[in-house]
């Protein structure tokens, strides 16, 4: 899977897991679960997820550095401020947490499963990758970083 590091942009990964989701849906309606309150539920994950990640743009905007996935090596900053103190990736985590909204609308356990997929395909085509140019660029800085910030939360 080497050849689809930093290849595929993240919103993009999500709009397929998107599809995969409600497809999944439609075709296992054996697999639907109930909340009594999945609505709101869902609603406050989009809320919470798009704010997240709404925080992060900003803070890469503030510190006038590339927002673009697909080229790590183009950072003029290291952010760690910010919704960065607390999440390295605040964009992603607000994605899962859309991702996982959707997942609850649908109320389909297997499009839960499409949902957390995100995590390691993520993990694997993006963050691992973007880490290492981070680490070869920023150096002590990113490892301190790197050491007291979380990876997803």
């Amino acid at each position: 899977m080497r050849f689809l590091e930093l290849k595929i942009p993240p919103v993009a990964l999500g709009l397929l897991l998107t599809g995969l989701m409600w497809t999944t849906a439609r075709l296992t309606p054996f697999c639907e679960f109930r909340l009594p309150a999945g609505p709101a539920l869902a609603a406050g994950l989009m809320l919470a997820g798009a704010g997240i990640a709404v925080a992060g743009v900003v803070s890469f905007r503030r510190a006038k550095t590339t927002v673009n996935p697909l080229a790590p090596a183009t950072a003029s900053a290291l952010v760690v401020t910010g919704i960065y103190r607390r999440t390295r990736n605040p964009m992603y985590l607000g994605m899962l947490l859309v991702l996982l909204s959707g997942a609850v609308l649908l109320a389909n356990a297997l499009s839960l499963v499409w949902a957390t997929a995100f995590i390691p395909l993520m993990n694997r085509l993006q963050i691992g990758p973007e880490e290492k140019v981070l680490a070869a660029k920023f150096g002590a800085g990113f490892a301190a970083y790197r050491a007291q910030v979380r990876r997803w939360c």
